[in-house]
């Protein structure tokens, strides 16, 4: 087997030490500070004013994207820790320079309103300056702003930072000879082997149960910091700044909701079908990722980059010529190694105007499809990245979009050519991602509303925590498992981030609307692949809504989230008749 690669990054710099990198960094708070000054100057132009701020802007995300790169492939390398801090010092001198040029935009608000009216000079930056204006409108003074700012690394921040630490590498025995991570042991959700599974997610248990008290008290600390911090800003609740941040209203969120809803007997009927599929009475939460079949495709590295050039090619030349250039040039560090993280991801490079991929490639259908997933997001990325950065910057509810579409292609390709057990088993693994985006994601969301409630009255105790937890999985879960798993709120560390709470429903939305637009692709035919680059590219500079109506879509309407869903009842459908072959 050939060695695996890895990324190239000496387009973006040539190392963090290097003089570039330390150049760019000094620009970075040397130009804030300038700007800064400036904008007490009433002849400066607000249009000139506008690009150096997106400059600045862009080049603070090129850094920070490129130190994070950096020390994710060698978290223990001291060189790269210091780069990543020295842009957390630089990010705080351009977080109070926005502060104050938001500031300085109410200033302007009526030539603002003029010169992004239809003709205006501005007009394409409409959306974009509204929106940084209602944000002046929640802002505290310039000083609170800074303070809590600077006091989010030593509080929010580091209680983040203690869920992630305790839980990526606390431990337990496993046998008298082994000892596993949690980490280790969540991967034993997907062992074949029941008992094996059984053990493992009561160890986990055990684990949290001996940190509750740590956890509980870093998840009372971030959202009774949201609540109080919300609050000041003047929002009527973390949900109502949450649907600011995903550029949705209420009637949208509503609709997605409501529609998750109404089709959860049709995702416990598929857990139930499982629980037959594994000769069980019911599904326990450790069963939820249990294997059904046989996944019979294997990939090389090599077959995975022609396969998914071949997928993507199939839908638009274009795209899948983008996915060619981007193992070629090797954008990708698929390679599993110590010292480098788990999982994957997408990032960004504004001022290469290209993108880098990580991944822990393991040679199977779920590795090819990771590859695609972040693939979907780098295409994104490329389209986005030829616009300037008030331009492109897309909200989490437009960010699963592209990615969600482009695995749908994959999994459509391997479908094609799987035999009839390879094809449950694809199946089933569609399945299992749509149950968690859609069923546990409502869990979560359930879980969140409620804790924001309580939180307001005090601090909760960690049998609070987990009794909310697991009610809220019993109203989504239902009689789809008979065990629950009253820790996730240990588990998830997006509960613990104050910069933006219900960090949950925007993957249902991408999930669906993503299905959505495939299913109107399957109508439109040839025309499609123009109008969703076009869709893609309109994500930054667009409220959720107009981007959606860029392809003749109503957000606030169940019919087309249902739409969506009935593409996930179509193989629901094929799972359980297949089962009764």
């Amino acid at each position: 087997m050939s060695a695996l690669p890895t990324w190239d990054l000496n387009p973006i710099y040539p190392g963090c030490t290097s003089k570039e990198f330390q150049h760019d960094l000094q620009w970075v708070v040397t130009a804030s500070t300038e700007l800064e000054a400036s904008f007490v100057d009433t002849k400066k132009d607000l249009k000139e004013l506008i690009s150096t701020y997106e400059l600045i802007l862009d080049y603070l995300e090129n850094l920070d994207a490129y130190s994070a790169a950096c020390l994710t492939t060698d978290t223990a390398n001291e060189e790269y820790m210091k780069a990543v801090s020295q842009t957390e010092e630089a990010s705080l001198v351009v977080q109070h320079m926005q502060v104050a040029f938001l500031n300085f935009l109410a200033t302007r608000a009526e030539e603002i309103a003029q010169r992004s009216g239809e003709g205006g000079d501005l007009e394409a930056y409409r959306f974009p300056l509204n929106e940084l204006l209602e944000e002046q409108r929640h802002l505290m003074s310039e000083e609170m702003e800074d303070l809590a700012n600077d006091l989010a690394r030593s509080g929010t921040d580091a209680f983040s930072r203690l869920q992630e630490a305790l839980s990526s590498s606390v431990s337990t025995a496993w046998d008298e000879q082994t000892e596993k991570t949690v980490i280790q042991l969540r991967n034993e959700a997907f062992n074949a082997d029941r008992s094996i599974r059984k053990k493992a997610f009561e160890k986990e248990l055990e684990i949290w149960k001996a940190y509750e008290i740590a956890f509980a008290s870093s998840l009372n600390g971030v959202k009774g910091t949201t609540i109080t911090l919300d609050a000041r800003r003047g929002y009527t609740s973390p949900l109502d700044r949450s649907l600011t941040q995903s550029r949705i209203d209420r009637p949208i969120l509503d609709a997605l909701i409501s529609t998750i809803e109404k089709n959860l007997p049709m995702f416990r009927g598929y857990l139930q079908n499982k629980a037959k599929a594994l000769g069980l009475e019911s599904c326990a939460f450790y069963d939820l990722f249990a294997p059904i079949g046989k996944e019979e495709q294997h990939f090389s590295y090599d077959e995975a980059h022609a396969f998914i050039v071949q997928q993507f090619s199939s839908f638009d030349p274009e795209m899948g010529a983008f996915a060619d250039q981007a193992f070629r040039n090797r954008w990708i560090d698929p390679e599993s190694r110590k010292g480098k993280v788990g999982g994957a991801y997408d990032t960004a490079f504004p001022l290469a105007k290209q993108s880098r991929i990580l991944s822990n490639f393991d040679f199977t259908y779920n590795g090819v499809s990771t590859l695609a997933h972040e693939l979907g997001h780098a295409w994104h990325d490329h389209v986005v990245l030829q616009k300037s950065n008030l331009l492109r910057s897309y909200p989490m509810t437009l960010a699963e979009t592209a990615s969600i579409f482009s695995e749908f292609l994959v999994f459509q390709g391997a479908l094609e050519e799987s035999s009839k057990e390879g094809r449950l088993a694809l199946i089933e693994h569609f399945l299992q991602d749509a149950t968690q985006v859609c069923v546990d994601i409502l869990s979560r969301f359930y879980f969140e509303s409620a804790i924001f409630s309580r939180r307001k009255e005090g601090d909760l105790s960690a049998s609070a925590y987990s009794a909310l937890m697991e009610d809220a999985q019993k109203r989504t879960y239902g009689d789809g498992l008979c065990v629950y798993h009253p820790y996730m709120w240990a588990v998830k560390g997006h509960y613990y981030s104050s910069d933006f709470s219900f960090y949950n429903y925007p993957y249902a939305f991408g999930q669906l609307f993503a299905l959505g637009l495939w299913a109107q692709s399957k109508q439109t035919g040839t025309d499609f692949p123009a109008s969703y680059k076009e869709l893609l590219g309109a994500t930054g500079s667009l409220p959720a809504s107009e981007v959606a109506g860029l392809a003749g879509i109503d957000l606030a309407d169940v019919s087309f989230w249902q739409e969506a869903m009935d593409v996930i009842a179509s193989y629901a459908k094929e799972f359980a008749d297949g089962l009764s072959d």
